[in-house]
């Protein structure tokens, strides 16, 4: 059994690669799940557009970038660009949770900034080291 310098390096490089692939289905979890929501209860989502003075039409472009986000996420198609835009899609959609009065809108708040910043660090760590 070799476990020379070579072989570890072989086996963390695997380690870490495994890791990259469970977070993206992960995070992926998350935009499907947004996807199905907002199909099935679009009346919550337009609420808020509208309170923003936002075109509630935006939902369906909005239902089309979770599933297309997820699906390219899964199979790694486009990773750096669709991390980078769903990132930016989180930063974007937090501010519909920004009500410092409500802690659960509150906590939305945070966790879109947290997944944003998780997609940076996909995009980087894929920028540093392409899959090939």
């Amino acid at each position: 059994m070799d476990t020379g310098p070579s072989h570890l390096s072989h086996r963390r490089a695997m380690g870490a690669d495994a890791l990259v692939l469970m977070g993206r289905f992960c995070i992926s979890a998350l935009f499907v799940t947004g996807a199905a929501q907002k199909i099935y209860a679009p009346e919550i989502v337009q609420q808020m557009l509208a309170a923003h003075h936002w075109v509630e039409f935006l939902i369906w472009p909005a239902v089309a970038l979770n599933l297309l986000g997820a699906i390219f996420l899964v199979t790694g198609f486009f990773l750096v660009p669709t991390a980078l835009i769903l990132a930016g899609y989180c930063m974007v959609t937090s501010i519909f949770h920004f009500l410092p009065d409500d802690p659960w809108q509150m906590s939305i708040f945070v966790k879109n900034w947290a997944i944003a910043g998780g997609l940076l660090i996909l995009a980087a760590a894929e920028l540093r080291a392409p899959r090939g």
